[in-house]
């Protein structure tokens, strides 16, 4: 019979036996610099094009303005849609896919809400968004636009689909399976989220339609904690630290090998990190090491939480799953603990990691979980 997670002070490499509160860390790089979307955004103004690009004619500049600045006046329209691949990308090797099909904070000329698909990968090598009104919004729809994408592009249909809201979980896995696709709910649509957040600074709130302070139509899940299933059970567990450069070891460890676990393309998502940043993280013990980091990497693992007022650490996958993953003694001590352990992550910008070992002394991860957690986007 499995047990749950016990708690135990000892940890990998850098223990944290007794968690003393941020400001007593050495400095975390990030708080320096802007926030995410800001050097996200970088990324995406080396590869935004507008539509009309993708034209095989080539444009044809007004009288006495030049190429460069129709291009820009095109970039710079809130109403312009977005058709992309980047032409050194091989296309059959974009294959797995970040989705968004949602209401915006825009109003079209009948007054009703306008509609976006937008569609990326992970590296932002495909960008795409289209505007669709209100009363076309099924899997139909859904499904042409991904065909449509697909044939314009030149680039095969996806393996997988990413989704993140699970309002539209009918609609997207009813069009993914007519396609042959596999849909996955999952909050690690990174590129994605930060993208929609890019997009709403500086393409909706600039629409003509743009409805200030209209909230999501379809707002992301706050999902009630459950209990642990018994084969997610380990058996000690511990609040932990690891220099970055030690994070990237295990992060090119966890490639070469193709082991358990997943990873995150910090420059692009435009997280700088020094080296000697101490990032936090949560290592798992278990005799089961194996058999547990399998059943783990059958999950979206999104982020963990410190849960002080229930005394307890949260562990989020999918788009809507929770579950209590450890429990503590509450005393002014371990609350301290899981205060600064969440502290930690926010200077880190919400970097994180879960770690599964053997044991808590040794110096090997059977599994390996590079974590964000960003707040929702706004729209």
């Amino acid at each position: 019979m499995a047990t749950s997670l016990s708690f135990n002070s000892a940890g990998i490499k850098n223990p944290i036996t007794n968690f003393t509160p941020s400001s007593k860390f050495p400095p975390s790089t990030t708080q320096n610099y802007p926030p995410h979307i800001k050097n996200f955004r970088k990324t995406l103004q080396c590869f935004s094009v507008s539509e009309s690009s993708v034209s095989s004619a080539p444009l044809q500049p007004e009288i006495g303005k030049g190429i460069d600045e129709e291009e820009e006046e095109e970039l710079d329209d809130p109403t312009s849609e977005l058709s992309y691949l980047d032409p050194e990308t091989v296309p059959e090797s974009v294959t797995d896919w970040e989705v968004d099909f949602c209401s915006r904070p825009i109003l079209d000329i009948r007054g009703k809400k306008v509609w976006e698909l937008v569609v990326c990968d992970a590296s932002l090598s495909l960008q795409y968004t289209k505007y669709f009104p209100n009363n076309v919004i099924n899997s139909v729809t859904l499904k042409n636009a991904i065909v449509s994408i697909s044939d314009e592009l030149g680039v095969p249909l996806p393996e997988k689909i990413r989704f993140f809201r699970s309002q539209m979980q009918t609609i997207i896995t009813r069009a993914c399976n007519e396609l042959g696709i596999k849909p996955i709910p999952s909050k690690r649509c990174l590129s994605l989220v930060l993208w929609l957040e890019e997009r709403y600074e500086t393409v909706y709130t600039r629409h003509p339609g743009f409805q200030k302070g209209s909230k999501p139509l379809l707002s992301l899940d706050n999902p009630f904690p459950m209990e642990l299933p018994e084969n997610l059970f380990g058996e000690k567990w511990a609040f932990v630290q690891l220099p970055f450069s030690a994070v990237e070891e295990e992060v090119s460890a966890l490639q070469a090998s193709y082991g358990f676990g997943a990873t995150l393309d910090l420059d692009l998502l435009g997280i700088q990190v020094s080296e000697e940043t101490l990032i936090p993280g949560l290592a798992v013990a278990t005799s089961r090491a194996k058999p547990l980091a399998a059943w783990m990497n059958g999950l979206e693992v999104c982020s963990i939480e410190a849960d002080t007022s229930r005394a307890c650490l949260l562990l989020s996958v999918g788009i809507s799953t929770c579950y209590i993953y450890a429990t503590y003694y509450k005393t002014p001590v371990t609350t301290s603990e899981a205060d600064a352990w969440e502290a930690a992550k926010r200077a880190c910008g919400g970097l994180h990691f879960l770690a599964i070992q053997d044991d808590l002394d040794s110096d090997d991860c059977i599994g390996f979980w590079l974590l964000l957690d960003l707040p929702p986007p706004p729209v």
